[in-house]
């Protein structure tokens, strides 16, 4: 059972999946590179439950963490205080953002095994990178319910993907193990299930880049079934980087 979820990173997922932990009762700790002091009109808005830290205390202070900044900064994550914890990384890598690694250009790994190559006592697990903010809050549906959607998990220990498909279920969403970090491609940027799956279909004659904007933020969302995401997840194929980021406008 996690009672409270530090997260590292306090951004649009981190702050979603804030509101959602606390929704369902989770305590959850905040931090970011500013530091805590920064980050008191976010614990204000989420209210009762929550507090500021820095990266350190929230490492502490979570059953499991969630790592939710630019990857490019990965090698922030505290390791000494991640030592033992299960991390769920929600980070995907934009060289343009990030800066290039040549292994992950070459394909070779993929950025959560470095994630983990980083934080080698912790028990990385892939999750909630292939949604969008808005999506990831209203598409969230207590265990059961009919239309309930999916996203996919990755890692290497059992245990490890075991408690974050519970956290995933308490905040709202059925979770589809999709392998191994090394499979963990599967749901990164340019891949069948990354974001477009769960927003709703544009209207063609929307163009200007204004109106498309507008229209995302309406924040329909659309659920995908676990059986979907199982197809999705099979057939999808493995881009570059680069490619990936084409492939996205």
């Amino acid at each position: 059972m996690t009672a409270t979820l530090g997260l590292i990173g306090a951004g649009r997922i981190g702050s979603t999946l804030a509101k959602l932990a606390l929704a369902a009762g989770i305590e959850v700790v905040v931090s970011n590179s500013r530091g805590p002091e920064t980050l008191q009109d976010l614990v204000a808005e989420l209210g009762s439950g929550a507090r500021a830290a820095d990266a350190r205390d929230a490492a502490r202070a979570g059953d499991v963490v969630v790592a939710t900044i630019p990857f490019g900064r990965h090698r922030d994550l505290p390791v000494a205080e991640l030592d033992g914890k299960v991390v769920i990384d929600t980070m995907n890598y934009y060289p343009e953002r990030d800066g290039r690694f040549a292994e992950l250009d070459a394909q070779k790994v993929t950025s959560t095994q470095l994630t983990q190559r980083h934080l080698p006592g912790s028990r990385v697990v892939k999750a909630f990178n292939n949604i969008d903010f808005l999506r990831l809050e209203v598409l969230a549906r207590p265990s059961g319910a009919e239309g309930r959607t999916a996203l996919p998990i990755a890692g290497d220990d059992r245990g490890g993907k075991d408690d974050a498909g519970r956290l995933l279920d308490v905040l709202g969403y059925d979770a589809l193990d999709t392998g191994t970090l090394a499979d963990s491609w599967r749901s990164e940027p340019g891949t069948d299930i990354y974001v477009k799956p769960y927003l709703p279909e544009r209207p063609a004659e929307l163009t200007d880049p204004s109106a498309v904007m507008d229209w995302f933020l309406q924040g329909a969302g659309v659920a995908v079934s676990i059986d979907r995401a199982e197809r999705l997840i099979r057939d999808t194929a493995r881009q570059s980087p680069v490619e990936a980021r084409e492939s996205l406008g």
